[in-house]
């Protein structure tokens, strides 16, 4: 029996690999988990009501493409925050988790070329472009060049291939922002090599000081043209809620055509009621503001416990610390062995180009446990391995 090897490059997932490093062993103190990125935060308390008031809706078939009311509360938030104009009816798309909608993306708008993925990555980048033959590129995002893609190293041959270029702003995991000097150059490379820009912006809203800016905000700014720019946002970081597994997609009309065409053939729908509770948590900024000060409480915590730590670099958003040790898979064994305290290998999210791989020496940690559990965790790992 054969089986196709389009996927064979990946290697092992992150989450089995992970546990095959270090659940032989056991832990050397009470386990302390750093390692995935799942809000502990409470999410609003009036969302169990409201989805009980809503729960008839499972006794029918969900909107494809996200009720009226759910579209509407999405483009005024996009409006709201980013100051972005779009048609609720012919450029937006509720999603079951942006994971489907970055894949789908992929599949719906791309056919072979090239696909630029900022290395580190979400995996999903790599599957997408896989999936649909394409050449995937990995752009090396590392402190020189400030955690995101270096537009100059990119020659013209790959450019003028390229059909997609994904970006994370605020990235995951280094928490880098990309500036509007930077998104003004990448819609200005996407509209020379003739590209679409899948702008990857879950952790748009989880930020220290400045709101990050959105590729939509910038887009609407320069005029650029809308089909250029597809955006994916998510409640699962803004309001704590990973297991609702709503976000959307917004773009053109005619990406957002192809993309419901896909939805109607091979898609999962965001089930209704869910979707009503959605509309009213993305009206909602209150516990926004509130869930964004923890984190705050947590980073000025981590800035203090590395006060004097000079390859410690503070993060401007997202809820991830990307920690340089001397090698990212003995130091999570290290810690986890000694200490309890378990944390992922940078390389795990990165692939290997040019006989490189820009996350071997780092760790992930997230701070998504409360304060001082995190206090606990991040002393402990400065004593550790950054010591």
């Amino acid at each position: 029996m054969t089986y196709p090897t389009r996927f064979s490059a990946l290697g092992e997932p992150m989450w089995p690999r992970l546990r095959g490093l270090l659940d032989p062993h056991a832990p050397g103190g009470d386990v302390i988990n750093m390692t995935i990125g799942e809000p502990k935060h409470p999410f609003p308390d009036w969302v169990g009501p409201a989805l009980a008031d809503a729960v008839a809706g499972f006794n029918a078939y969900p909107d494809n493409n996200g009720i009226p009311e759910l579209r509407q509360s999405i483009a005024t938030w996009l409006h709201r925050r980013f100051d972005a104009k779009v048609d609720p009816d012919t450029q937006v798309m509720a999603l079951n988790g942006t994971r489907e909608g970055l894949y789908n993306a992929v599949m719906a708008l791309v056919d072979g070329g090239t696909i630029l993925i900022p290395n580190p990555f979400y995996p999903v980048y790599a599957v997408g472009t896989m999936s649909v033959g394409a050449k995937p590129v990995y752009m090396p995002c590392t402190r020189d060049t400030g955690y995101l893609p270096d537009l100059d190293a990119l020659d013209a041959a790959t450019l003028n291939d390229t059909q997609a270029f994904f970006l994370c702003t605020p990235s995951n995991p280094q928490g880098a922002v990309a500036d509007r000097d930077y998104l003004v150059r990448l819609l200005d490379l996407a509209e020379r090599h003739d590209f679409k820009i899948f702008s990857d912006e879950c952790y748009s809203e989880i930020y220290r000081d400045e709101p990050p800016l959105g590729m939509m905000e910038v887009a609407h700014q320069v005029g650029a043209d809308p089909e250029r720019v597809v955006i994916f946002h998510s409640l699962s970081k803004r309001s704590n809620l990973p297991g609702l597994r709503s976000g959307f997609v917004a773009s053109g009309p005619e990406n957002i055509k192809r993309l419901k065409a896909l939805r109607a053939y091979a898609g999962s729908p965001l089930p209704g009621p869910i979707q009503k509770v959605s509309a009213q948590v993305w009206a909602d900024e209150d516990h926004v503001v509130a869930n964004r000060q923890l984190y705050c409480d947590k980073f000025k915590a981590a800035d203090h416990i590395f006060a004097g730590i000079n390859s410690y670099l503070s993060p401007r958003a997202g809820f991830f610390l990307w920690l340089p040790v001397e090698n990212g898979e003995q130091a999570a064994l290290r810690l986890w062995q000694q200490t309890g305290v378990r944390v992922l290998p940078g390389k795990y999210l990165a692939q290997t180009a040019n006989e490189q791989n820009p996350a071997e020496d780092y760790i992930r940690v997230a701070l998504v446990a409360p304060k001082e559990e995190t206090q606990r965790g991040l002393t402990i790992i400065r004593d550790c391995v950054l010591t």
